[in-house]
C-alpha cells in the first residue's frame, strides 16, 4: 500500500476500489475475488469473442516495466468479429497491419490510430479467423506512481478510461505488437481477478464505428462492469 499512501488525497480518492473492499465476503456480491494472480491460459482466448470480451470484465491486465508491476481491473471491453463484421479492422481482408488477429489466440493486436494513439486488442478464436477484444478500460490497482507521473495533468478517473489512455498510461506500444497476453514473463498479460455476474455487466452498441452499416453498427457488443454493485 506504500505507492497508494504517496498519492495525494485527491488521487487517493479515485482509489476507493481497494481489494478488501472489492473482496466478496458475503451473500448477493456478484464477484469473487481470485488471490492467486494466476494468468489466463491459451484456451481462455481459443472461444467466442463475445464470450471473451464478456469474461474478461473484473480480470487483471498487468504490465512489467523494469521489474514493476502496473495493473488494473478491466471494465470495458469490446469484441470485433472477423471479416464479416464491417466495423472491424479485418473487415476488408488480411493486411500488414492486422495480421496479427490472423494469428495465435491470446496475442495482443496493438495499433496505431488518429496519428497519435495505440490501442490494444487480445486476439480470439482460432487460427486464421480475425477476431479480437479491444481493451478499453481499466481500474488501476498497482505502480499508480508510475501510472501518475504518464498521465500528469489528468484527473486520476480518466488516468485509464479509453482504450488510447489506457496504452498511455501503461506504456503500451507498438513495440508489444504480438507478444503472448496468457505467459506471465511477458511485458503486458492478463490474470484471472474477479468474476462478475450479470448483474453488474451491462451491453451496448460499440463506440467510434460510424463508419460501419447497420446491423454492426449497433451489435451491443460493447461490455461494461459496474464494480461498486453491493456495496456501500
Amino acid at each position: 500500500m506504500a505507492i497508494r499512501d504517496n498519492l495525494t488525497g485527491t488521487q487517493q480518492g479515485a482509489f476507493f476500489y481497494s481489494e478488501s473492499a472489492l473482496i466478496a465476503d458475503h451473500a448477493g456480491v456478484p464477484f469473487g475475488y481470485n488471490t492467486l494472480m494466476t494468468c489466463l491460459d491459451e484456451d481462455f482466448f481459443l472461444r467466442e469473442v463475445t464470450d471473451v470480451a464478456r469474461d474478461l470484465l473484473g480480470k487483471r491486465l498487468v504490465r512489467c516495466v523494469d521489474g514493476q508491476r502496473v495493473s488494473g481491473i478491466i471494465t470495458e471491453t469490446e469484441a470485433y468479429r472477423g471479416e464479416e463484421d464491417l466495423a472491424c479492422h479485418a473487415r476488408s481482408g488480411r493486411t500488414n497491419r492486422n495480421a496479427v488477429m490472423y494469428g495465435m489466440a491470446g496475442r495482443a493486436y496493438i495499433y496505431f490510430t488518429y496519428g497519435m494513439h495505440w490501442c490494444l486488442n487480445a486476439v480470439c478464436g482460432p487460427g486464421g479467423f480475425p477476431a479480437a477484444v479491444l481493451l478499453r478500460a481499466i481500474h488501476p490497482e498497482e505502480g499508480l506512481e508510475f501510472i501518475a507521473a504518464r498521465r500528469e495533468g489528468v484527473k486520476p478517473a480518466d488516468w485509464c478510461r479509453g482504450p488510447a489512455r489506457l496504452c498511455k498510461a501503461l506504456a503500451i506500444d507498438g513495440r508489444l505488437n504480438g507478444v503472448m497476453l496468457c505467459e506471465q514473463d511477458s511485458p503486458v498479460f492478463i490474470e484471472e481477478g474477479f468474476n462478475l455476474d450479470d448483474v453488474s455487466v451491462t451491453t451496448s452498441p460499440r463506440i467510434g464505428i460510424h463508419y460501419a452499416p447497420e446491423p454492426w453498427r449497433s451489435k451491443p457488443w460493447r461490455y461494461t462492469a459496474d464494480l461498486t454493485w453491493g456495496h456501500a
